[in-house]
């Protein structure tokens, strides 16, 4: 398709940042066409269409990192390698996230309304409240962990049934996310217009860096971790398909992937305390 012929799976990993602007574009089309097209279902069409177009290089980065698998021995260049990948799917991940929240900023409301309407919903039954209360934080922070927990733990089924099926619930997230900093711009730009009556270009860019920074601060972690743990789940996957599980080189697989799994774990910890105790004194 015309798509996967923009970038192979080595030069996204040589060049991450047109990876980037891969991810800008994916999500861009897909959100011309779920508005275009299936309207009704655009807050759903728009996370399988923008899935879709990343198929094929997010498959080809995961076969490259299991082929690293049978190559490489040592398991801390192991990771270093992996690291490669990481990055990739981190800045394919922001790349989405900013084009989403740019289309739900300038979007008109209603038509924003209609594009991310399950996402608004989402958010709302979402309960953030954080109090200043230790034992409160603490339950909080329990509470923030498991469900990333549970979240990392679909990222790794999806990934290890479809290969690149943790795409779907990362490019969920970053809809959801989006629609989150989406509405902190809008009502902090909505606060300075209503007391300065008018929105500077300089108010305008501090408020959208503020709107990203607010919800990345911890936001960038979890994501990691779920690459992570979707990279270990797809780099199995990818063993079984091409039955390398038949060979003595699975176990040194099966070994790398629940390294993967380990750091993905202490990544979540750290994302959970940054959310907790960080990110609601800072913004």
């Amino acid at each position: 398709m015309v798509l996967e012929s923009l970038l192979s799976p080595l030069k996204a990993e040589k060049k991450p940042w047109e990876v980037f602007l891969l991810g800008f574009l994916y999500s861009s089309i897909a959100v011309f066409l779920s508005l275009w097209i299936f309207e009704r279902y655009a807050s759903l069409v728009l996370v399988f269409l923008t899935v879709i177009s990343t198929i094929p290089v997010i498959y080809g980065v995961i076969r490259a990192e299991e082929k690293k698998d049978l190559i490489i021995e040592k398991e801390s260049k192991l990771l270093k390698e992996h690291g490669k990948a990481l990055l990739f799917f981190i800045i394919l991940f922001l790349g989405i996230t900013l084009s989403l929240t740019i289309w739900y900023v300038f979007l008109p409301t209603d038509v924003s309304s209609r594009l991310f309407e399950i996402q608004q919903q989402t958010i709302l039954d979402i309960n953030n409240q954080i109090t200043g209360n230790i034992s409160m934080q603490a339950n909080l922070f329990v509470k923030i962990f498991l469900n990333n927990m549970k979240v990392m733990t679909f990222a790794i089924l999806f990934a290890f049934i479809y290969g690149f099926g943790a795409m779907f619930i990362l490019t969920w997230n970053a809809s959801v996310i989006s629609v989150a900093i989406g509405n902190f711009i809008r009502s902090n730009l909505s606060s300075v217009a209503n007391t300065m009556g008018f929105v500077s270009i300089g108010s305008y860019f501090q408020i959208f860096s503020l709107g990203i920074l607010r919800y990345m601060t911890h936001g960038i972690f979890e994501i990691l971790a779920y690459f992570t743990a979707g990279l270990a789940g797809g780099i199995i996957s990818v063993a079984v398909i091409r039955h390398d599980f038949r060979t003595k080189k699975f176990e040194h697989i099966v070994l790398d992937s629940a390294d993967l799994l380990i750091i993905s774990i202490f990544i979540l910890v750290l994302a959970a305390f940054i959310e907790v105790f960080v990110t609601p004194y800072l913004f």
